[in-house]
């Protein structure tokens, strides 16, 4: 076991939500922090934590991000920071399911990550990386984050569902 470095710069904390039941938007965490204890064989022992800061959201439009900001949608004010705490860890061959606490407005709910292994390679100052892509889906409901608005044509502006993506680049501290 040993420590890894998440490198920021080539790592991603991403969501997707359906808008007005037609389409989805899209956007992402810029500023998140994580610990990740494992060996990189087998996350199966792994202690994995991540804090998200709320305020460094971005889906490519101002209005709409500072919008998620309030107390509408994340009120990041009064809750600056999204956790996740891994506390069970499975594996079959590349595919792990990674169990923990999500933890957004000050709630917390069991939420399991599919996992997949992308592979070990060498950067160009000789420092060895690891890469794994993470998925899971969520209702936003479940953590508070309850405002809509009803559309005319039926239905509502934004869906329930949220699709989290995590892709990791880390490397030994």
């Amino acid at each position: 076991m040993k420590n890894w470095n998440v490198d920021a710069a080539h790592s991603s904390i991403g969501f997707s939500v359906k808008h007005m039941m037609v389409s989805k938007v899209r956007g992402n965490f810029g500023d998140f922090g994580a610990t990740v204890v494992a060996n990189e064989a087998d996350l199966t022992n792994a202690n994995i934590a991540f804090n998200i800061n709320v305020a460094s959201i971005n889906t490519g439009n101002e209005d709409r991000d500072n919008h998620l900001r309030s107390g509408d949608f994340f009120n990041a004010e009064e809750f600056p920071e999204i956790k996740f705490v891994a506390n069970n860890i499975s594996k079959n061959d590349d595919e792990y399911k990674i169990a923990g606490d999500l933890t957004i407005k000050d709630i917390t709910k069991p939420v399991v990550f599919e996992a997949e292994y992308e592979g070990k390679g060498t950067n160009p100052w000789g420092q060895e990386v690891v890469g794994f892509t993470a998925e899971t889906k969520i209702n936003r409901e479940d953590f508070g984050l309850t405002w809509n608005q009803a559309l005319e044509t039926g239905g509502v502006l934004v869906g329930k569902d949220i699709k989290i993506t995590v892709e990791l680049e880390a490397n030994p501290a």
